[in-house]
């Protein structure tokens, strides 16, 4: 398994009140697999996206990344296990507004102190990849909706991690774009790629082989979930 999340429970503080976020999420992900994890706004998926990618801890329960327990980790040990393990991919695409494409996927092979000519050959190659080999110089502002995320997937491939993590990669693209995108997931899945996708959109969640959904902190099947709203919401996933 490449992640094995047992009884995962994480509270945020509000004066004095504990306010609970995730309740006993227990998730595993094999390697190669394509998951997407639905859920509406407020559901605790960002918190749960936040905490496969080592940027948040859980209050409670355990967490093994490619058999590594994270929980007893320290923050430089999490940092080099997420520059090299995870690969991540926002709604935003959080590129650097005033590098070339090809200078934003070097970022992370920069941080992992890979020599400058490797660098650029591992970064063009990334770029390639994802069908952008002409755009390597293109700033970001020269570039679509589209073509931007596709730069932000080639970076987070470039250091060949564990994982990549995608949080809502299609929100701000257009129809068209975001079918380019999750064709490109799937092309990288076939590849060996390791997917693990939250989103709120039924249609995007449809591409990965399985699917989980999350609602009011707790994770269960659609099924489940459908039996849980479909006197309140008609089982939307989309509601809130």
């Amino acid at each position: 398994m490449i992640l094995e999340l047992s009884n995962i429970y994480k509270d945020y503080s509000a004066g004095d009140v504990d306010v609970p976020v995730l309740k006993d999420v227990s998730l595993s992900v094999k390697e190669g697999e394509y998951l997407s994890i639905m859920g509406p706004s407020g559901s605790g998926k960002s918190t749960l996206m936040n905490i496969i990618g080592l940027l948040d801890r859980p209050t409670s329960g355990t967490y093994l990344f490619d058999g590594i327990d994270v929980s007893s980790q320290n923050d430089n040990k999490l940092s080099l296990i997420r520059n090299k393990g995870i690969g991540f991919v926002f709604q935003n695409f959080n590129l650097m507004p005033r590098e070339t494409a090809l200078a934003n996927v070097e970022l992370p092979l920069l941080y992992a102190g890979v020599k400058r000519r490797a660098r650029r050959e591992l970064a063009a190659a990334a770029l390639e990849r994802v069908g952008l080999s002409e755009r390597m110089t293109f700033f970001p502002t020269q570039l679509s909706g589209g073509q931007k995320q596709r730069v932000a997937i080639a970076r987070a491939i470039v250091n060949s991690p564990k994982i990549l993590l995608a949080d809502e990669p299609t929100g701000a693209l257009d129809s068209r774009s975001g079918d380019q995108v999750m064709d490109l997931f799937k092309s990288l899945n076939k590849e060996g790629v390791t997917i693990v996708m939250i989103t709120h959109e039924r249609a995007v969640a449809e591409c990965a082989d399985k699917i989980v959904v999350i609602y009011d902190g707790e994770l269960m099947s659609q099924e489940e979930f459908s039996r849980k709203t479909s006197q309140r919401h008609g089982g939307d996933i989309s509601e809130g």
